[in-house]
């Protein structure tokens, strides 16, 4: 697996991740906004997903808008929530404004495992973006100014802790498998699709497929799915510091060098 973060030049934070033949790239642009009724003091996160024509010939047509749509919907369920990421934070002014952060996904290439890399690219996104300061101010009138910061080393940063990875295991006859190719998804019947935090604790769950798990499967597979997503999350944020701390130091690979 590869990541490259801060690979896209016009975003506030972005990441780009090879995982087998997969290629997942991710940008993520933040905009002042109007917070949510339900939640007037909160933030929230807004999902796209773009299905390159060029990733698999599934994708031309109608089938890649549709996967798309699929895919976002996932993504929001899994990310857009307060146990993923504090969302209070992106408040700046209680039922007046917000911080949206919109996550633009391309599926650059596809060879399986898309929730997987998507998960992982969306982690690494959200760990380099950096979101101005905001300063408000109050006018004669009663209202509110609002003044971002110039300075681009002046900026909030995002806990990712708790910001779960997505697992997938494909059940293949009586055996669950991780990372599957797309010919190994060919022979599976069913999949089971959780989100896995650093503690090992599942967030989201969803079964795909047409085929049916029983009950003893579907335990087997959780359980090797938290013990997978556990351990995929310290290397992960070991890494990410790691090439954080190189700067503009760090070695561009792949069509981005």
């Amino acid at each position: 697996m590869e990541i490259e973060t801060d690979v896209v030049s016009n975003t506030d934070g972005s990441a780009k991740v090879t995982l087998g033949h997969t290629v997942v790239l991710v940008g993520i642009k933040t905009e002042i906004g109007k917070p949510r009724p339900m939640v007037p003091n909160e933030g929230y996160l807004e999902f796209f997903v773009d299905c390159s024509a060029n990733a698999t010939p599934e994708f031309e047509g109608r089938g890649g808008e549709e996967l798309g749509t699929e895919l976002s919907n996932t993504l929001y369920r899994v990310f857009n929530n307060k146990h993923s990421i504090d969302l209070k934070r992106l408040c700046i002014s209680p039922g007046e404004h917000c911080w949206v952060l919109y996550v633009d996904v391309l599926l650059l290439q596809c060879d399986g495992n898309l929730y997987d890399a998507m998960s992982i690219a969306i982690k690494a996104a959200l760990f380099n973006t950096k979101i101005p300061k905001v300063f408000i101010s109050s006018d004669d009138e009663g209202g509110k100014d609002i003044e971002l910061s110039d300075d681009p080393y002046d900026c909030m940063r995002l806990n990712v802790e708790n910001v779960p990875c997505i697992v997938t295991l494909c059940k293949v006859g009586h055996r669950h498998i991780v990372d599957a190719t797309l010919q190994e998804k060919a022979c599976s019947v069913a999949s089971l699709i959780m989100s896995v935090t650093h503690k090992g604790t599942v967030t989201c769950t969803r079964k795909v497929g047409g085929g049916s798990l029983d009950p003893e499967s579907i335990f087997e597979m959780t359980e090797a799915g938290k013990r997978v997503g556990k351990a995929l999350h310290a290397p992960l944020m070991k890494l990410l510091e790691q090439e954080e701390s190189l700067g503009k130091k760090q070695q561009k690979v792949g069509f981005f060098g």
